[in-house]
């Protein structure tokens, strides 16, 4: 069994598989370069907890989720700026592992794990690459009241989050910009997520007026759990103002999504207009995609297979400049 020393270096076959994914990555993500862009991502990494210590997972071993797949992780992550992780359990094996992998210079922030069945253990992370992104001094989960008093019209959420959304504010080159990442509950169906995902709506376009005033950006990213555009769930995640980036229009959210089918569940957004106090985003959006893991890595395996080894969704992301003061 290797040490925790040998995940650094990939054996043989290991790392001529990790040279040819670098190559496919500088196809679509070139490595950052210094200058005023800045590149934020969003990754629901499939039950990202336990790891197997080894370079290959034997037969029936579980989890499935080895050395070479950190390094297949680590190789995406350290193409952005900051990446918003969901389903980051409360073993936190793969992330320390994918920290040594990704260096000294990378950092994380997380929340506790959220308990109870729709919980599902999970944590929701950020990390960041501290010699371009640095902390500015505000973390929280957002708690949004309930009582009819505070302004909660009956009926839109009667209890809390499922999975509490966290904001972190960030500073990079001048900019302070705040993300809010979150996993909106499935549920047994559709309208289950109705009253999430219109609460957190309101929530934002409140924040995001106090927030402007004191010129910082707010964005939205993570696991909304959107079927389709247009449909109940997309109108209440944009109904107070929440513009999904267009960059990212008819990408596939899922490696299980069908050609001309594609869900919507995950999203990064921003207010754009809107209302006289309403703000717009001072950061200029200069492209977006997704990161098509699925050929290079699959082999001979099932996509059931890829998905607990790498995920089940691809990474989103976007790219901003940021104006000169």
């Amino acid at each position: 069994m290797p040490s925790e020393a040998d995940i650094l270096e990939p054996p043989k076959r290991a790392a001529e598989r990790l040279a040819r994914w670098e190559a496919v990555l500088d196809e679509s993500v070139k490595p950052k370069r210094s200058g005023s862009k800045l590149r934020i991502a969003t990754w629901n990494l499939r039950a990202f907890s336990g790891l197997t210590k080894a370079w290959t997972t034997a037969e029936g071993a579980s989890p499935k989720r080895n050395f070479t797949d950190v390094h297949v992780i680590a190789s995406v992550v350290r193409r952005f700026d900051v990446v918003a992780v969901q389903e980051v359990r409360g073993d936190l094996r793969a992330l320390r592992y994918l920290l040594k992998v990704l260096g000294e210079h990378w950092a994380f922030v997380l929340t506790d794990v959220t308990k109870g069945r729709v919980g599902n253990n999970e944590r929701l992370a950020f990390l960041f690459d501290t010699r371009r992104v640095k902390l500015s001094g505000l973390a929280c989960e957002l708690v949004v009241p309930i009582e009819e008093e505070a302004g909660v019209p009956p009926g839109d959420l009667d209890r809390q989050f499922a999975r509490t959304p966290y904001a972190v504010s960030f500073y990079s080159q001048g900019q302070t910009f705040t993300l809010v990442t979150l996993h909106v509950l499935y549920g047994q169906d559709a309208a289950d997520r109705v009253p999430e995902l219109r609460a957190i709506a309101k929530w934002l376009a409140s924040w995001a007026e106090r927030e402007f005033g004191w010129d910082h950006n707010l964005i939205a990213l993570g696991d909304f759990n959107i079927d389709r555009a247009g449909d109940p769930l997309f109108k209440a995640f944009t109904s107070t103002g929440l513009v999904p980036a267009p960059q990212l229009d008819g990408l596939p959210r899922t490696i299980f999504d069908d050609p001309g089918a594609e869900h919507f569940y995950d999203q990064i957004a921003w207010f754009t207009q809107g209302e006289e106090r309403q703000p717009v985003l001072r950061l200029d959006v200069v492209r977006g995609g997704h990161i098509d893991f699925v050929p290079e890595m699959r082999g001979t395996g099932t996509l059931n297979d890829l998905s607990w080894h790498v995920s089940d969704h691809y990474p989103l992301w976007v790219e901003f400049a940021i104006p000169e003061a």
